[in-house]
C-alpha cells in the first residue's frame, strides 16, 4: 500500500454509512488517548521516550515488532470500500424516482400489462445505466491524478538500518529522516541536526518547521506545536533526524482526521434540490393518481359494465400511466447527461470534475472560502527582497546572504535554496571558504568565513532579534556608523514594517579579520557590523488577482480562511488587491454562538489562524444562512472543510487526501478556471431546470386534464399505452437539452434551487396547457362527433377503422378517434414547450435553441404527428387517421399556445423571478 492510496482512501473510508453516536465516542476516546500518549513521550528526555516502548536506540527485534504489529495492527488507514457494477446499479436505484418507477414497472407485470412493464422498464435502463457509465468515467479520471509518494522508510531494527515498507512501521521502531524524507507516523525526535519540516498540508503555515530533540510540552498550544513531534503527513526538508515511531495508522493525528471524514457526506445544495423537486412531484403523484383511480374506479362501476374488481383494475392501469406521465422518470439521465457534458467541457481546461454534481453546486455557489497556502499562494519560499537597514534594495545584502547560504556545509534548508536561486550573482569566483561556524538553535544564527576582496570576512545570517545581540554597528552605503540604542530603536522599525508585511525575515551582519586569521569561534561574532535584511514570501499566484475580481463580477464573494498568521495573510490580500478588512483570528471565535459566528462570518472577509474544526463551524454558519459555499483548499486541514461545503475544489499541488475530499480538481495553477467552472454550472443548472419547468408543468396540465376528462367522458381519454409512448417520444425529445444554449443575463448570477418557485410554476403554466387540452377534447367531442360512440362518423374513415385488426370489444372508433386527437395534440405541444420555457426573451427571435435541440423537436413532433398514418405503429396503439380539417385546427391552437405560454412565463418572471 502506498502512502498515496492510504491517504485518499482515509477520507473515502466507510462509504455510505454514518458513524453511530457510539462508534463515535470510542472514536473520540481512543484518539485522546494516542493524543495523551504523544503528550507524555514528548514531555520526557529521549531516554525516558526509549524506555516507554521497551526498545533502545539498536531498535526493535524481530519478536517485539510482532508483538507491536499484534497490538497496534499495520501501519494504514481505513480502506476504501468498492462496489461492483451490480451493488452500484443497486445503489442508483434507491433514488426515489427509480424506486417509483420500479414499483410501477412490478405492478404491471404482477397483471399481465407487459407493454407498460416494458416501457418503464427501458425508462429505468437508460436513466440508471447512463448514470453509473458517466459517474465511472469520471472517477476514473480522477484516479489518475494520484500521484504516487516514497512508500518506504528507513527504520533500525537489531542495531541494523533497514528500509521497509511504510505500513510495516510499529509503535517503538526508531526511523531515521534525512532531507525529502516523508513522516510514515506520528513520531518523538530523538536526535536533530538542522532538522527542518514542512506542515503546510496539516497546518496551513508555509515555512519550515523547526524540529529538536529536548522536551517539550503543549503548555495551551494545539499538539501539532510540539517541538520535538512530528506527524504523518509532513516530510523533511532539511537536515537529518532520528525518532521513536509513537502512532500509527488510524491512531495517527492524520488518522483522526481520516476517521472523522468516513460518515456521509453533508448533502450539497444540488442534493437538496433534486431532493426537493422529487418528493414535489411525488406528492402530486399520489394526489392526482389518488382521484383519478377513485373517479374512474366510482364511475365504471356505476355504468354497470364491470363489477367493482374489475372497475378498479382498469381505474388501476390507467393509474399507473397517470404516475408515469407525471412522473419526470428521465431526470436523472437527463441531469448526468448535463453534468456529464460540464464535466467533458472542463476537462478540456484542464480541470478534473470528480463528482458529476459538483459541476452544478459550483454555478450555484455565491461565497467562495479559501485557504491561502498553496491555493491563493505558490506554496514556496521566494526572496522577496534584499534590502539595507533604511528599507532600500541592497546587492550587497544578497550578496552577503548568497555566499553564507553558498559555503555552508549543513543540509540547505528552502530558505537556503531561495537564496541561491539568484544564480546571476555568481559570487562565489574570486572568493573562497576559510571556516564555518555551524547553526545552532540557542544562537539561531550560522556564520561563515569567505577570503573575499582582500579580507577574511566572516558573514553572520539568523533570526533578527540574535544578530542584533552580537551587533555594534551598522552600515548604510558605504559607511559604518556606531549602534547607540535610540538607532537601534529606529533600525528595528524597519524589521518590523516588514514582518506587518507578512515577511519572513532574517538579518544579515559581518565581521571584516585579517587574512592571518584562520580559524573563527562564536566567540568572534561579536562588533559585527549589521548589514540588511532578506525578506521570504510565499507570493501569490499569477492568475490570483484577477481570479478574485473575476469571481466578484460574476456575484460570487471571497472569504479567506487560513491556518496562517495575521501579518502574512494580510499582506498576501494587499498583493492580490483584496480588501481583508478586519482580521478575525481563531482565538477570536471561541465561545460565540451559532447566531453570532453567522453574523460575523457574513460581514467578515478574512480569517486568520483558523483551526479545521472553525473552518467548518464558519462555512456551516454561512449554509445554514442560505449561502451556497465553495471551498478551495490544499491540504489535510482542509479535507474536513471541503466535505461540509457544497462544493470543494482542490489544486494540482494539493496532498492526496485534500484531492479526495474535493469535488473539483484544479490541474492548472491558474485559479482562472474557477470562473470558468462557476459559468459552467450555470449553465448546466440553466438546462436542468429547462427540463424540471418544463416537465412538470407540462406533465402537471396533461394530468389535470385527464382529470376532467375522466369525469366528462364515458371512455378514457387516452389509453395507458398512449401515456407511456407520449411521455417516452416526450422525453427522448429533451435529451438535446443539455447541449443547448443558455442565455447570458442567466449567467450573471449565482443559480440556486428554488422549489416554491418550480411549484409556482409548475401551477401557472400548466392549466395554460390544459386550455387546449380541453380546446382539443371539445373539438373532437362535438366537431367530429366523438359524443356519439355508435360511430356517428364519415362512413369511409368508419369503414377504415372496421376493417384494421386494432378494434377491441371495449373500443369504439369515436373514441380511438378522440384519443388519437388529443395524443397528437399532446405530444405536439409537450416537445415545443421547452423552446418557449427554456428562455425568458421571444423563442426563436431573441433566443435561439441548439441545433440538436431544434432537430430534436422537428422530429419527435414529426413522428408523433405521422403515427396514426403509419400502419404498424397505428395498429399496435390503435390510432386511427385524423381528417385533414383537424391539422388546420391544431396548427391555430399551437400558434395561440405559444403566445399564451409566453406571455404568461414573462408576467411569473417578471413577479417570482428567473430561480
Amino acid at each position: 500500500m502506498t502512502m498515496a492510496s492510504g491517504f485518499w482512501e482515509a477520507i473515502v473510508g466507510k462509504l455510505g454509512r454514518k458513524p453511530s453516536a457510539a462508534a463515535m465516542a470510542a472514536a473520540a476516546e481512543t484518539a485522546s488517548r494516542d493524543q495523551h500518549r504523544i503528550i507524555e513521550v514528548c514531555a520526557g528526555n529521549p531516554s525516558d521516550a526509549l524506555q516507554f516502548f521497551g526498545t533502545s536506540e539498536a531498535g526493535l527485534d524481530d519478536e517485539a515488532v510482532e508483538k507491536a504489529r499484534g497490538v497496534y495492527g499495520r501501519n494504514q488507514l481505513t480502506s476504501k470500500r468498492e462496489y461492483g457494477l451490480l451493488m452500484d446499479l443497486l445503489m442508483r436505484c434507491k433514488n426515489p424516482l427509480v424506486i417509483q418507477l420500479l414499483v410501477i414497472c412490478a405492478i404491471s407485470l404482477s397483471i399481465s400489462e407487459f407493454e407498460t412493464a416494458t416501457i418503464v422498464g427501458v425508462m429505468i435502463f437508460l436513466s440508471v445505466v447512463l448514470a453509473h457509465i458517466q459517474e465511472s468515467r469520471s472517477s476514473k479520471a480522477i484516479e489518475k491524478l494520484q500521484e504516487m509518494v516514497e512508500t518506504s522508510c528507513v527504520v533500525v531494527r537489531g542495531g541494523v538500518e533497514k528500509e521497509i515498507p511504510v505500513d510495516e512501521v510499529v509503535p517503538g521502531d526508531i526511523v531515521v529522516l534525512h532531507a525529502g524524507s516523508i513522516i510514515p507516523a506520528d513520531m518523538r525526535v530523538l536526535a536533530a541536526k538542522d532538522f527542518f519540516i514542512s506542515q503546510s498540508s496539516l497546518t496551513g503555515e508555509s515555512m519550515p518547521v523547526e524540529k529538536i530533540a529536548e522536551a517539550s510540552s503543549i503548555e495551551g498550544r494545539g499538539i501539532i506545536e510540539l517541538q520535538n513531534a512530528c506527524f504523518q503527513g509532513s516530510n523533511v526538508l532539511s537536515g537529518t533526524a532520528r525518532g521513536v515511531v509513537v502512532n500509527t495508522g488510524t491512531h495517527t493525528h492524520f488518522g483522526a482526521i481520516a476517521e472523522k471524514l468516513t460518515g456521509e457526506r453533508s448533502l450539497t445544495s444540488f442534493d437538496r434540490g433534486i431532493a426537493g423537486f422529487t418528493w414535489l412531484m411525488i406528492r402530486f403523484m399520489l394526489v392526482m393518481v389518488s382521484t383519478v383511480f377513485l373517479i374512474l374506479t366510482i364511475r365504471g362501476y356505476l355504468d354497470g359494465n364491470s363489477t367493482m374488481m374489475e372497475a378498479m383494475m382498469k381505474a388501476l392501469m390507467f393509474g399507473l400511466a397517470v404516475a408515469v406521465g407525471l412522473t419526470p422518470e428521465m431526470l436523472p439521465m437527463i441531469v448526468t447527461v448535463n453534468l456529464a457534458k460540464g464535466a467533458l467541457a472542463m476537462s478540456k481546461k484542464q480541470v478534473i470534475v470528480k463528482r458529476l454534481n459538483s459541476i452544478q453546486n459550483f454555478g450555484a455557489i455565491d461565497i467562495l472560502c479559501t485557504d491561502k497556502t498553496g491555493t491563493l499562494t505558490q506554496d514556496r519560499v521566494i526572496l522577496e527582497s534584499a534590502v539595507d537597514v533604511t528599507n532600500r534594495e541592497s546587492e550587497d545584502v544578497l550578496r552577503y546572504a548568497y555566499l553564507n547560504s553558498y559555503y555552508q556545509t549543513g543540509l540547505r534548508n528552502l530558505l537556503d535554496r531561495s537564496i541561491l536561486s539568484h544564480t546571476d550573482l555568481d559570487v562565489e569566483r574570486g572568493t573562497s571558504k576559510v571556516d564555518e561556524i555551524p547553526f545552532d538553535f540557542q544562537r539561531k544564527r550560522m556564520s561563515v568565513a569567505v577570503d573575499y576582496e582582500g579580507d577574511h570576512v566572516l558573514i553572520c545570517k539568523g533570526a533578527v532579534e540574535d544578530i542584533y545581540k552580537c551587533c555594534t554597528h551598522y552600515q548604510v552605503d558605504d559607511e559604518v556608523h556606531l549602534m547607540i540604542d535610540l538607532i537601534k530603536n529606529d533600525l528595528l522599525e524597519e524589521y518590523e514594517d516588514l514582518s506587518r508585511d507578512g515577511y519572513r525575515v532574517l538579518a544579515i551582519a559581518y565581521r571584516e579579520f585579517p587574512r592571518t586569521k584562520t580559524t573563527f569561534s562564536v566567540a568572534d561574532e561579536g562588533e559585527m557590523i549589521l548589514l540588511g535584511y532578506i525578506a521570504f514570501l510565499d507570493p501569490p499566484k499569477e492568475s490570483t488577482a484577477e481570479a478574485i475580481a473575476k469571481l466578484a463580477e460574476v456575484g460570487v464573494a471571497t472569504k479567506i480562511l487560513t491556518g496562517d498568521n495575521a501579518l502574512v495573510t494580510r499582506k498576501i490580500c494587499k498583493d492580490v488587491d483584496f480588501d481583508s478588512g478586519e482580521i478575525i483570528t481563531g482565538d477570536q471565535l471561541i465561545g460565540l454562538d451559532e447566531a453570532a459566528l453567522g453574523e460575523l462570518a457574513e460581514r467578515t472577509s478574512v480569517f486568520a489562524r483558523l483551526t479545521p474544526t472553525q473552518k467548518e463551524d464558519i462555512i456551516q454558519a454561512l449554509q445554514k444562512r442560505g449561502h451556497v459555499v465553495g471551498y478551495l483548499g490544499d491540504g489535510i486541514n482542509d479535507a474536513p472543510s471541503m466535505r461540509v461545503a457544497d462544493v470543494g475544489i482542490s489544486v494540482d499541488t494539493a496532498v492526496d487526501v485534500a484531492k479526495e475530499s474535493a469535488d473539483i480538481i484544479l490541474l492548472e495553477k491558474s485559479l482562472m478556471v474557477l470562473e470558468d467552472g462557476i459559468i459552467e454550472g450555470r449553465k448546466v443548472f440553466g438546462n436542468i431546470i429547462k427540463y424540471i419547468r418544463m416537465g412538470a408543468s407540462s406533465n402537471f396540465g396533461n394530468m389535470f386534464s385527464v382529470i376532467g376528462a375522466a369525469m366528462w367522458l364515458k371512455f378514457l381519454p387516452m389509453m395507458p399505452i398512449h401515456i407511456l409512448f407520449n411521455n417516452l417520444l416526450y422525453d427522448t425529445s429533451q435529451t438535446a437539452i443539455p447541449t443547448d444554449n443558455v442565455d447570458e443575463e442567466y449567467l450573471k448570477t449565482p443559480r440556486k434551487w428554488n422549489i416554491a418557485n418550480i411549484r409556482r410554476f409548475m401551477i401557472c403554466v400548466g392549466p395554460t396547457s390544459s386550455i387546449f387540452d380541453y380546446a382539443t377534447f371539445f373539438l373532437m367531442y362535438y366537431f367530429f362527433g366523438c359524443w356519439d360512440l355508435g360511430l356517428a362518423a364519415p362512413a369511409e374513415l368508419a369503414h377504415r377503422f372496421l376493417e384494421s385488426d386494432i378494434a377491441k370489444p371495449d373500443t369504439t372508433y369515436a373514441a380511438a378517434l378522440f384519443q388519437t386527437g388529443w395524443f397528437v395534440e399532446s405530444i405536439l405541444t409537450q416537445t415545443l414547450i421547452v423552446h418557449i420555457i427554456r428562455t425568458r426573451k421571444i423563442p426563436f427571435f431573441q433566443s435561439r435553441a441548439s441545433g440538436f435541440l431544434l432537430f430534436m423537436t422537428v422530429t419527435i413532433m414529426a413522428i408523433g404527428a405521422s403515427a396514426p398514418y403509419i400502419p404498424a405503429v397505428a395498429n399496435f396503439f390503435g390510432f386511427v387517421p385524423l381528417p385533414a380539417i383537424y391539422w388546420v385546427w391544431i396548427t391555430g391552437f399551437l400558434i395561440a399556445y405559444v403566445a399564451l405560454t409566453h406571455f404568461v412565463k414573462v408576467w411569473f418572471f417578471k413577479r417570482f423571478g428567473m430561480d
